[in-house]
């Protein structure tokens, strides 16, 4: 063999192997800078969550205007796992309506605000396992005639927009008028003013309501089973996460720290 064809050979094998070396190296220094949202939390010192602030008794605001419920409490839990402090916690107010899209605008770590998980919001959203078990019920005015959900054909029943309540009562109802309001408040008021003839709502956010405010009633029936989980982005970067707050809810199960919160909170 001439030199000329060595050295050919030579740097036919060398230098295809160093550029799937350099490949390699800049793979790896690529998956390095990925940021991750544990990492940046741990850096910040504060864990920034979404949650609702009209959703009693899972997340609301109290007399004195701070976040408190069940949703609330957990999410404290999760800080304190994460970072030792359960105050190291920011409270994002999100709504029925805009509680995915700020998350995956990034403006939350994740979202605990009594969201069901459903089919559909999983192909947009991660969820962690269910860690409450809700049923949609309906509220009527204390002194109505309405008995079952067939009474409510063709009239008016109101809905919080963005929730699976209004997609199941469309579905339920098809010939009535659906009124959507943004928060379960104005729903309420609207029930109590007779603009609706009902509102629908996860059973555990309406009874409440019934509860303190003896001219409603929740009929007994449920229609659906309400799955609620914790919401992060479909990112990569959010796995270890999901792990820490896996963690935390397989904790609060076991511990029989769930049921003491649910106790605390009057949830059934």
């Amino acid at each position: 063999m001439n030199k000329k064809l060595y050295l050919l050979v030579i740097f036919g094998l060398i230098i295809p192997s160093i550029l799937v070396f350099l490949s390699f190296l800049l793979m790896a220094k690529t998956v390095k800078e990925t940021p991750d949202t544990l990492d940046e939390i741990i850096k910040r010192d504060c864990l920034v969550v979404g949650v609702a602030t009209d959703t009693k008794p899972f997340g609301f605001l109290d007399e004195k205007g701070k976040n408190v419920g069940f949703d609330i409490d957990i999410a404290k839990r999760i800080a304190k796992h994460i970072l030792k402090d359960e105050h190291k916690i920011e409270f994002v107010p999100v709504s029925m309506a805009d509680r995915m899209l700020k998350l995956n605008k990034g403006e939350v770590d994740f979202v605990i605000a009594s969201l069901t998980i459903t089919p559909q919001r999983s192909q947009v959203v991660d969820f962690s396992a269910p860690y409450y078990i809700a049923g949609q019920a309906i509220m009527v005015n204390r002194d109505s005639n309405i008995k079952l959900l067939g009474d409510l054909t063709g009239h008016p029943v109101g809905v919080v927009f963005g929730t699976t309540g209004e997609k199941n009562i469309r579905t339920l109802l098809p010939t009535s008028k659906i009124i959507g309001y943004k928060v379960l408040d104005d729903g309420y008021k609207a029930l109590k003013e007779q603009k609706i003839m009902a509102l629908t709502a996860d059973d555990v956010v309406l009874r409440p309501m019934a509860i303190n405010d003896t001219s409603v009633r929740i009929l007994p029936k449920r229609y659906s089973r309400e799955p609620y989980g914790i919401a992060f982005r479909k990112d990569s970067e959010n796995a270890r996460l999901k792990e820490q707050v896996a963690f935390v809810l397989s904790d609060l199960k076991s511990n029989n720290e769930i049921q003491k919160l649910m106790k605390k909170w009057e949830i059934d």
